[in-house]
């Protein structure tokens, strides 16, 4: 099915769809979106995305170049070559939109037409199997406008960033409808967590994997897709800030509590962070805790959290990896936050909790014995992973004091963390994406 697709494009006619799901997301895909251009300045962009990508798409979409928005009719003729205009069957068509259900339909593709990129994150970021559940109505509904919309738009290509639940069934729609566009896959599916043998069915649905990890590199050419590790480009953007601006003094007896940047997270587990401070509080007069939160919503609500429980924590706003490099410990919320903690040589713990319907659902998928990418990577516990029942705050305190209590344990574990991420560092991670994304586009390849 994919050898169809195989075809010479001109350089100067990429038009390319682009679906992130996650606040991560969009950070990604803006900056993919700008290496994209500085390949091929002409390129334009249409799909779902978050506030930068839909800004960036906004500012560098030119009127000259928006995607065309045909009838299905209209769309199978022009792959073939055929005119439209003026045929009975193309009068019909025009008839059909002009009934209300026609309107309808032409008004929910408009949607991505006027936008280019549509901002749809707030929605999208959902965390767990029972937020998806919830907004199971929602996210059928835009896969469908979506879908309509790659029918009608015919881009050359489309990225799928991260966000596996929605993408991959957004490329077996596309190669079941047999729609003519390449599907490129930034940052892979982590399935070899939880299922392995679905590495071979993705490859028969990609054309391109770009992985920023260096094992996943062989684990889907093994299976016949052409796949190109980068790097991790927040690897690179951090060690890349430690250079200009330098590396911050760690300050002696500071706990920083890292709750995640989603409501429901910070719900369930900046709690238990609380208790943990003031156990670890009342063991050790000299420690004090500073706490990170992603936005002011989340602030306040953690600050009420604090005032409730009677501790003091200095609550700080968008100042997480300041943090990271100034704590001697931190208690980390699963995720992103782990490896920028890692890359900025803070020693800590991971903490997570989710509902427990996702959470059994998570036991009985995940394949791997570590949670933490740190801990995946070197394939052994480099760190302490406090999931669910365990993520108590005896537990998490009992942690936190043995390696507050004990410079050398922090510094060698400071040292470890900075060396198993150097791995990830692939000099111009964005730029050599978007290098092999275009080169595909040009040979067919």
């Amino acid at each position: 099915m994919k050898e169809s697709l195989k075809k010479n494009i001109p350089s100067d006619k990429f038009h390319l769809a682009i679906v992130a799901g996650e606040a991560s997301g969009d950070n990604h895909g803006v900056e993919l979106m700008k290496a994209l251009k500085k390949q091929v300045p002409s390129m334009t962009f249409t799909g779902l995305g978050g506030p930068q990508m839909e800004e960036y798409a906004k500012a560098n979409n030119t009127e000259a170049h928006q995607f065309r928005v045909l009838s299905k009719l209209a769309y199978a003729d022009e792959v073939q070559g055929i005119p439209v205009v003026g045929r009975p069957r193309d009068r019909l068509r025009r008839a059909k939109l002009e009934q209300p259900e026609g309107r309808a339909e032409r008004e929910r593709a408009s949607q991505f037409r006027k936008n280019s990129i549509e901002n749809w994150i707030e929605t999208a970021g959902v965390l767990g199997l029972w937020d998806v559940l919830k907004k199971y109505g929602y996210f059928r509904t835009k896969f469908s406008m979506l879908l309509h919309h790659l029918k009608e738009c015919h881009p050359h290509a489309i990225i799928l960033v991260d966000y596996p639940g929605f993408n991959l069934r957004l490329a077996k729609a596309i190669r079941r409808l047999q729609l003519p566009i390449k599907i490129f896959y930034y940052i892979s599916p982590q399935v070899w967590a939880w299922h392995k043998s679905r590495i071979p069915k993705i490859a028969h649905l990609l054309d391109l994997m770009v992985c920023i990890f260096p094992f996943e590199k062989k684990l889907y050419e093994s299976s016949g897709l052409p796949t190109t590790f980068v790097g991790h480009p927040l690897v690179e953007k951090l060690t890349s800030q430690k250079e200009t601006v330098g590396v911050l003094k760690r300050e002696e007896h500071l706990l920083g509590l890292f709750p995640g940047s989603r409501e429901r997270e910070v719900r369930r587990i900046f709690p238990v962070m609380v208790k943990t401070a003031q156990r670890v509080m009342s063991e050790n007069s000299k420690i004090h805790c500073e706490a990170a939160a992603a936005t002011e919503a989340r602030a306040e609500e953690m600050r009420a959290m604090a005032e409730q429980a009677d501790i003091h924590i200095i609550i700080t706003v968008n100042q997480a990896r300041e943090l990271m490099q100034r704590a001697t410990f931190g208690l980390v919320c699963s995720g992103t936050a782990t490896l920028e903690a890692a890359c900025l040589g803070l020693p800590y713990a991971l903490v997570y909790k989710v509902a427990w319907l996702t959470y059994v659902a998570g036991r009985l998928l995940i394949r791997v014995p570590y949670l933490g990418i740190i801990n995946i990577l070197a394939c052994r516990p480099v760190v302490r992973e406090f999931i669910q029942q365990d993520a108590t705050a005896e537990n998490l305190a009992k942690e936190a004091l043995r390696l507050l209590n004990n410079p050398e344990a922090c510094k060698k574990l400071s040292e470890e963390l900075t060396s198993i991420t150097a791995a990830l560092h692939g000099h111009g991670a964005y730029d050599h994406a978007a290098e092999t994304m275009v080169t595909a586009l040009k040979t067919g390849r």
